[in-house]
């Protein structure tokens, strides 16, 4: 051999081409680099009157969010849609989905009795110095009329237009549940539908890949807008969510999974990291969704129940915004406003947290939660605007708790159900989340449960 070849292994190692080669960021890293630059951005704007800034992280943010609004719409129909039609493929279905909700009804009790300890322990609306003439009335406050009244839409159109996502699960239920009856005659209209939904999941991942630039505007012009002497006033109500959330999702859920699903919580950890990741940014389970369904996969839940789960979760299933946040923001506000919670006001927060959990729907933001229980507990409706400030903050603890719950309770019951594959949630890696812009694999036939 000539002394001027090189061996394979030698040439492996080395870039090809003459050209220098970019090495490629993790997304996590662009991530963290975002909410750096965002912060160190918002603050220039405001120390520094710059107006233009201010501006510009304003409108990166409010589009970024409205990609990801534009795809909620028709994702959660055809989502519901064909999860509710995968069900065909497992056996006792039924018994599935009454477990599925069942769980999800339980932590989300949990987390809201978390969330009350942390409220009478702390007293999060004490020594802030502001009175109720700081807040404002919500121009839409959720009451149970509205929520019972507005599952059932006047038309199609509407609940799409204006993004009114309780009815359009209603409607993709109840054309999932149409096309169950229909049978082989439904085949046309369920292979067009598991087509679009591929195809907006695909369209939704361009979305995200743009999650590190939103991050930047959204966080840059919450401290341009707000500063940290407004976000001071909060700190402690701020750190009590940020501390029942990661009670929640570092300490009970993994307790459950150890105890209950007979599973490593490390491994549950590795395997679900990329959507808890995407969704601490993005702020939403619906537009978290896709990255969810697939690391729920990808630990060993089957595809067809995963499949109804996932999106039956991402709309409904809620132990940040609909547990932790409004029990805490009740004492909140009610501290504010000098009025005194008894016993039974504490039993109904748990009753409004567990029950009316589907008014947040999955969008960004769980005000409609809140006025819920506020309105349920006759506090001033003004109290939702002392917190519209520091929302976003809030927000993105709140959304990741919510997606970890999504992708736990499927764990659960797939492992109660003896249809959990032990050896694949074991092998499953914190593969990047760039892997998650890929096809994953369908797996084929019914799944069995046990009797």
């Amino acid at each position: 051999m000539s002394a001027n070849s090189a061996s394979p292994a030698t040439d492996a190692g080395k870039p090809t081409g003459s050209g220098f080669r970019i090495p490629k960021v993790p997304f996590w890293v662009q991530i963290v680099a975002g909410l750096v630059l965002g912060v160190l951005l918002g603050w220039l704007a405001r120390s520094q009157d710059i107006s233009w800034l201010y501006t510009t992280l304003d409108q990166v943010g409010s589009i970024f969010v409205q990609l990801l609004k534009l795809a909620v719409a028709p994702l959660v129909f055809f989502a519901i849609l064909v999860s509710i039609t995968n069900l065909r493929k497992v056996n006792n279905a039924a018994r599935l989905a009454t477990r599925t909700l069942l769980w999800f009804m339980i932590t989300s009790l949990i987390a809201v009795a978390i969330g009350l300890a942390i409220g009478l322990v702390t007293n999060p609306g004490s020594g802030t110095g502001l009175t109720p003439k700081d807040g404002a009335k919500p121009e839409h406050a959720g009451s149970w009329i509205d929520f019972l009244t507005g599952i059932i839409p006047t038309d199609v159109i509407t609940p799409f237009t204006e993004l009114n996502v309780l009815q359009i699960v209603f409607m993709a239920a109840v054309a999932g549940i149409a096309a169950l009856q229909l049978g082989d005659k439904a085949k046309p209209i369920l292979s067009l539908s598991e087509s679009i939904l591929e195809l907006l999941q695909k369209a939704l991942w361009w979305v995200i890949r743009l999650a590190p630039l939103g991050t930047v505007g959204l966080i840059g012009y919450a401290i341009a807008d707000y500063g940290w002497d407004l976000i001071g006033k909060y700190a402690t109500f701020t750190a009590d969510v940020y501390i029942g959330c990661a009670l929640v999702m570092f300490g009970v859920y993994p307790l459950l999974l150890a105890t209950v699903a007979k599973v490593s919580p490390l491994q549950f950890f590795k395997g679900a990291w990329p959507a808890i990741q995407l969704a601490f940014v993005s702020r939403s389970s619906v537009g978290t969704m896709p990255v969810t369904q697939k690391v729920t996969e990808r630990l060993g839940v089957p595809k067809e129940y995963a499949s109804f789960a996932v999106p039956f979760g991402a709309t409904t299933k809620m132990d940040g915004c609909a547990a932790i946040y409004p029990a805490l923001a009740a004492i909140f506000i009610a501290q504010i406003f000098d009025v005194q919670l008894g016993i039974g006001d504490y039993i109904l927060i748990a009753f409004v947290s567990v029950i009316g959990s589907a008014a947040t729907a999955g969008l960004t933001g769980a005000t409609v939660m809140l006025t819920l229980t506020l309105s349920t507990l006759g506090l001033p409706l003004e109290g939702v605007g002392l917190l519209l400030a520091i929302d976003p903050i809030l927000d993105m603890m709140r959304t990741a708790t919510n997606v970890a719950g999504q992708v736990v309770s499927p764990l659960i019951v797939a492992a109660r159900e003896g249809i959990l594959d032990r050896d694949a949630y074991n092998s499953a890696g914190a593969s990047p989340l760039e892997e998650f812009g890929t096809e994953p694999q369908i797996s084929k036939g019914r799944v069995e449960v046990a009797a």
